[in-house]
């Protein structure tokens, strides 16, 4: 069995997102052996080296989150939907986000009317938040990206866009906020706006398993998180989205076709 939260794993909240699983499957056990119900044990540990679009669609597969474009375009109708973390964000519902839109501080060109001309740097072209946000974004505009660099990472967006590789990037809001805290080169970056909200990452199990009692128990830990833990995390709690808000929203064509 594998369990997995890959989308916002970084050094500083590995810890507090361990933690968190560790009392989501104590939990899980606690209600196991209280309903006195033969239920398909959890892993011990989240697995932090998985490879994304393998472990998706494994058949042991009891918790991952996914980005919500490859969630609609590939794995809806194969995983099951569980629900989505909520972290407060600002101007957004709750389990929801957007993208924050950054540029260098000494580049002005703050227009969308400019951004055609400008290099976006996005880290995947099945990203919500780093390539779909920001293409409707501008098309909303009458307007496209003409060139664009693909970095493989929101934080290596930030950067190309801090180091003059690119000239603007959209950064998954969350991301936004770590990369923030934690990366001094965001010092030379400034927002510029946001993307409208979406329904924020899908965390999903295999299909055929009656989740509800892992959910139980995970909400339940989530609540129970220490403070600093949940300060580390960002986290409010977790919330249910309906399906059709992921699998409602536009699929954008692939940067190439947009950057011939």
């Amino acid at each position: 069995m594998i369990a997995s939260l890959p989308m916002y794993d970084r050094p500083e909240t590995r810890a507090a997102w361990n933690t968190l699983w560790s009392a989501a499957t104590k939990e899980y056990r606690r209600r196991q052996k209280t309903a006195r119900q033969t239920l398909p044990d959890l892993p011990d540990a989240l697995s932090w080296d998985a490879n994304e679009a393998d472990h998706w669609l494994r058949d042991d597969l009891v918790l991952s989150q996914t980005c919500s474009l490859p969630y609609r375009t590939r794995l809806h109708g194969k995983v099951t939907y569980l629900g989505t973390f909520d972290f407060g964000l600002p101007g957004c519902a709750p389990g929801y986000y957007a993208s924050v839109l950054v540029m260098r501080r000494d580049d002005m060109r703050h227009d969308p009317q400019n951004w055609p001309s400008l290099t976006l740097a996005y880290n995947a072209p099945d990203s919500q938040s780093g390539w779909a946000a920001p293409y409707f974004h501008l098309e909303a505009r009458g307007l496209a990206f003409s060139n664009g660099v693909e970095t493989g990472a929101h934080s290596a967006s930030a950067k190309a866009v801090a180091e003059g590789q690119a000239d603007i990037a959209a950064i998954d809001a969350q991301t936004f906020r770590l990369l923030r805290r934690y990366e001094p080169l965001m010092d030379r970056l400034v927002e510029i706006g946001q993307t409208d909200p979406t329904p924020g990452l899908p965390l999903i199990t295999r299909p055929g398993w009656d989740a509800s009692t892992f959910w139980a128990s995970l909400s339940q830990a989530i609540r129970d998180m220490p403070g600093a833990d949940r300060a580390t995390l960002d986290l409010n709690g977790v919330t249910a989205c309906r399906v059709e808000r992921y699998t409602e929203l536009p699929v954008p064509p692939p940067p190439e076709a947009v950057f011939a």
